[in-house]
């Protein structure tokens, strides 16, 4: 999300006449766009901020402004902490970088914007084969740990047409592959709910593939599970965050489902859809976490067998219930118990990748493959990475590529004939 709300600013940016530069030291405004998910990326934000300090130094003129979740939760404490800031703006403002660019004046935009779901905004998007497309702002769970609720606002749905309109546009530059984006894509509600929404996306051409995230377990419907089935553009991979193998420990999450509504959710994906792939989120020592609730997220990822995992130390943050919680773990218990559950789940993913050598995938070509070596890399519909032998010119095109090998976090192939 944050990558595409820079792609917005980028697009606003330009329209006001500026060009982006590598190059801090020569720009005349620099933006930090932030995040506050975790108290780790905080502090980094804080540090990189401290160190441009200097910069105005050099260029009298130079503007700085901090824009995205850490803007909306810190708000005028900003100018406090660093006060050679200019400009503070949250995720719901970034039209407000329009007039701040004009007039120059410092100011804060962190207010409620009821209206957010409704505004155009130009997008600056590099070259390539993919983009995001927003397709709903805010949340509305307030899960215990959570504090997107208060940093994004409630949920609001960009009307269909906005998105069709947007995504038709992106084919007509030469995207192939759309990933829309909400925090909780399952609750989108316009004109049309999500399965109808995907319904017409599949029927615009020029898009080779659809994909979304994150889906809410709670508001997983049959419906969307029939549309990943049969829509033919839609990626057969979820990403459906789990959080906790343990009922109790989902409960002081507030995620309002248990670990057994979860299984069910998973398996009747998987009678549906037999070769979907389902990725997670998982925190480890979250607080009031026993060795039991521990052992019991350790249980769900050997049963569940994910195809990947992004597992993160339970990090308290402002505002949520869950940081005023009693029971909040030592560090080194959250680390080991976070060395365990990514242990366990690379031995799984392992293993998955391994059983695909000598199938046959199709893959979409992104373009050259870290590696080099002439090669490039794309990814299957189940969202696997796979590097192969290819001249770039073939980036865009859908390849049958046939698995020589699994690894730990990708696939390597060889076209198929």
């Amino acid at each position: 999300m944050n990558v595409h709300d820079s792609e917005k600013m980028l697009g606003i940016l330009e329209e006001e006449g500026f060009v982006s530069t590598p190059h801090p030291r020569e720009a005349d405004l620099i933006i930090f766009n932030t995040c506050s998910i975790r108290q780790k990326a905080e502090q980094k934000f804080f540090s990189e901020l401290g160190r441009i300090k200097s910069y105005k130094r050099f260029n009298p003129l130079l503007r700085i402004a901090v824009a995205g979740c850490i803007a909306q939760q810190e708000g005028k404490a900003i100018f406090k902490r660093a006060p050679y800031v200019d400009f503070v703006f949250g995720p719901q403002n970034i039209l407000s970088l329009r007039h701040f660019v004009s007039d120059g004046r410092s100011s804060v935009a962190t207010e409620e914007n009821p209206g957010i779901a409704e505004e155009v905004l130009p997008v600056r998007r590099s070259p390539g084969i993919s983009a995001w497309v927003t397709i709903m702002y805010g949340c509305n769970n307030f899960c215990s740990y959570c504090v997107v609720p208060y940093t994004r606002g409630r949920e609001r749905s960009r009307p269909s047409e906005h998105i069709l309109s947007e995504v038709s546009a992106l084919s007509e530059q030469g995207f192939g592959e759309i990933t829309l984006l909400g925090q909780n894509v399952n609750s989108y509600k316009s004109d049309v709910g999500f399965p109808e929404l995907l319904g017409r996306l599949d029927r615009i051409g020029g898009i080779k593939r659809i994909r979304f995230v994150t889906s809410h377990p709670k508001d997983l419907s049959p419906g969307l599970i029939n549309a990943i089935a049969e829509l033919p553009k839609v990626c057969e991979h979820i990403h459906l965050p789990l959080q906790s193998g343990s009922t109790r420990i989902l409960t002081k999450m507030n995620r309002r489902y248990s670990f057994e509504e979860y299984l069910e959710k998973v398996n009747a994906l998987r009678a549906r859809i037999p070769d979907i792939a389902i990725t997670t989120d998982i925190i480890a020592g979250f607080p009031g976490e026993t060795s039991d609730d521990h052992k019991s997220t350790l249980r769900a990822l050997s049963e569940i067998e994910f195809d990947g995992i992004f597992a993160f130390m339970f990090s308290p943050r402002p505002r949520t219930k869950a940081a005023g919680m009693r029971g909040h773990l030592p560090e080194e218990t959250r680390t080991g118990r976070l060395l365990e559950i990514l242990s366990l789940q690379d031995s799984i993913t392992e293993r998955k990748n391994a059983s695909l050598q000598g199938s046959v995938m199709q893959v979409l070509a992104e373009g050259p493959a870290e590696s080099g070596n002439g090669n490039l890399t794309g990814r299957t519909r189940t969202n696997k990475i796979v590097d192969f032998t290819a001249h770039e010119k073939m980036a865009g095109q859908q390849l049958k590529v046939a698995i020589l090998r699994g690894r730990k976090h990708s696939l390597e192939g060889k076209i198929v004939d």
